[in-house]
């Protein structure tokens, strides 16, 4: 099935006639059918479903670290597909900024160094980088934080430095894969809140995959992965809005 949402612009993100097989002993087990999506520029877009369901297989294949087994990925024009393994690191680097459930913050630099890193990959001056990472913790509140180390700080301390880290270096896309899964209720909302605001600010795209449904209230559009097929659900102001639905 395909998800896709109407645009006289080129998505940021098409992805044509998508599977993923991955071989388990003498058998295959298909992840992902036939998948067609695209995502425009600066949409907010909350993937659903359940666990196992093939959601971190998804933005492992939108980001480039993984390759489907067959179809075509592109992003902002560029083939993923197409490119080598240097390629679509190099690729990654520059245009996707990560947050991840268990933060994946290095425990040995400190909050602005885990900030820099990604700005130093995508070759940013260090005076440059420095600044940048400072306004950008700044604004996720985390200004007097700068030389802490992550195991001082709070889990919804360490996922702001996550989201700091990943649009530091003004990503084209950010993927969050179950930013709130290791955050108790309140923080996650905060969280969630923050990285929403941020992306709508810079004008960034987000996808994020989730079992929170507190996430579809900020969403553009909700996706639900089934068996392997992407579904179309009304976010749920707009589902609210438009009444139960019929029996």
């Amino acid at each position: 099935m395909s998800a896709a949402s109407p645009s006289s612009e080129s998505p940021v993100l098409a992805l044509q006639g998508i599977t993923k097989t991955y071989s388990e002993g003498p058998s295959e087990r298909e992840v992902l059918q036939d998948l067609s999506l695209t995502i425009d520029r600066g949409e907010s877009v909350v993937l659903m479903g359940r666990s196992g369901a093939g959601k971190s297989t998804l933005l492992n294949l939108v980001s480039g670290i993984d390759l489907p087994t067959s179809g075509q990925i592109v992003v902002d024009g560029t083939d993923l597909t197409g490119l080598s393994e240097t390629e679509r690191t190099l690729f990654r680097r520059t245009n996707i900024g990560f947050v991840f459930q268990s933060f994946n913050l290095i425990s040995t630099l400190t909050v602005i160094e885990n900030v820099l890193l990604p700005l130093e990959l995508a070759g940013a001056s260090l005076e440059g980088a420095r600044q940048q990472a400072q306004e950008v913790l700044a604004h996720v509140g985390l200004g007097d934080r700068f030389d802490s180390f992550p195991d001082r700080l709070s889990g919804g301390e360490q996922q702001r430095v996550a989201v700091a880290r990943a649009l530091a270096h003004d990503p084209l896309f950010v993927l969050a894969d179950e930013p709130t899964g290791n955050l108790d209720y309140e923080t996650g909302q905060q969280v969630l809140a923050l990285l929403d605001d941020l992306v709508r600010e810079t004008g960034t795209t987000l996808l994020v995959a989730t079992h929170d449904r507190e996430a579809l209230d900020r969403a553009d559009r909700v996706l639900h992965l089934r068996g392997g097929v992407l579904h179309e659900e009304l976010p749920n102001f707009l589902a609210d809005a438009a009444g139960p639905s019929p029996e």
